[in-house]
């Protein structure tokens, strides 16, 4: 479990720092389909994001609920690579509560103004739940990584390159 432990805490720090994922659906004929949307993650590693109903990955997640994603720091360096591939299951948020506390935090992190507000107001709130995390850091060394699978239990350890 201290390696779990750890593993996760550098996944969590690598969500929190940055604000895109580049989101990945299966379109209406199985093609892959890619978005990138502004997120901020949760206390619990969930990724939340806005979207109109209308958009592409949005009709997408309508019919089959579940994404891949990566998220990584900007680096024209190979030996500076990092980042987290995760899949996982994707939800509407509709709680009035929880919403507007996501909507709020997420206002603030991307200083978003009263000219957007009418839209957010109209905007869908996504969860994605992450099943998967795969952790690559090659300033570690090349080809450093781990992969989490979630289960019933928790988070465990599923592979290592240690």
């Amino acid at each position: 479990m201290p390696d779990t432990r750890k593993n996760l805490e550098m996944v969590a720090a690598l969500l929190h720092e940055q604000s895109t994922v580049s989101l990945a659906t299966t379109g209406e004929n199985g093609e892959p389909c890619l978005a990138p949307v502004f997120y901020i993650a949760d206390e619990a590693l969930n990724l939340h994001w806005l979207s109109s109903e209308s958009s592409l990955h949005s009709q997408n997640l309508s019919r089959r609920a579940e994404a891949a994603a990566a998220i990584y720091r900007p680096t024209e360096d190979w030996k500076h690579i990092c980042g987290v591939q995760l899949r996982g299951d994707v939800s509407t948020l509709t709680d009035p509560d929880r919403r507007d506390a996501i909507i709020r935090e997420y206002c603030e992190r991307f200083e978003i103004g009263a000219i957007l507000r009418p839209a957010i107001r109209w905007s869908s709130l996504y969860c994605l739940r992450p099943r998967f995390f795969r952790y690559i850091d090659n300033a570690r060394g090349f080809g450093y990584k781990f992969e989490l699978a979630r289960e019933a239990e928790g988070w465990s350890l599923a592979r290592s390159s240690e």
